[in-house]
Order: C-alpha cells, then structure tokens, then sequence
C-alpha cells in the first residue's frame, strides 16, 4: 500500500509575524463568536418564550459579569469584521504585496478598535435611543 503524501509542516511556508498573528487572531475571534451565539440563542428562546420566560433572561443577561463577555463578543465582532474585509480584498488579488499586507495589518488593527470604540459608545448611550 503506497503512502498517501502529508502536507507540508508550517516551517516551509514563509509567513511573516504580522500576517500569522492576523490571521491566528481572525480565527480566534471567529471561535469567541461561535461561543457567543449561545447567548444569543438563549435570549431568542426567551423572547419566543413569553414575557416571563423574557423577563427571566433580562436578569441574567444583564448581569455584570455577562456585560465584560459583551464587551469580549464585541471587540471579536469588530477585528473578524475587519478582518473579512481584508479577506475579500485579497480575494480580488489585491493587497497580497509584502509592504501592502503589512500596512492593511496595521490598518486592520486601527479600524477594529476605532469600530470597537464607537460600538461601545453606542451601546453605552442607550443603544440609540433618545
């Protein structure tokens, strides 16, 4: 029986810091994300489940310790955010230049706490409301 061949180990691709740290964390971002769906699947079940079962969730949900998770689920919204677009640029084959990655990593950095930043306002200020 011949051996099938393995894939090569990470030591013959030549990733440089900036892009395996980006792309690493885009991943970790993606699974805090799948983790914080549970939430959200909980307050939908509630809100399909009646005032009670909503008002039972409203206590819980707004515990202190949820809020940091919150805050957690929000800086990994916005850098996996960011981060895709980056993603779909390069799909278009732009950007794929070692000076241009490393600048759309720096700008990637920047525009995920800037939308970090102003999402946590708006969810500070009442989400909107007046």
């Amino acid at each position: 029986m011949t051996e099938r061949p393995l894939s090569p180990h990470l030591s013959v691709y030549r990733m440089r810091r900036y892009t395996l740290l980006t792309s690493i964390t885009n991943r970790a971002t993606g699974l805090v994300l799948s983790a914080g769906l549970i939430l959200l699947v909980y307050w939908l079940v509630a809100v399909a489940g009646g005032a009670e079962a909503y008002r039972g969730a409203r206590q819980v949900l707004s515990l202190g310790v949820l809020k940091a998770v919150y805050v957690i689920l929000l800086a990994a919204f916005s850098y996996h955010l960011i981060a895709g677009i980056r993603h779909l640029i390069w799909d278009t084959g732009a950007g794929l230049e070692r000076a241009q990655a490393k600048r759309s990593a720096a700008i990637v950095a920047i525009a995920s706490l800037l939308l970090l930043a102003g999402l946590a306002w708006w969810a500070l200020h009442g989400g909107g409301r007046p």
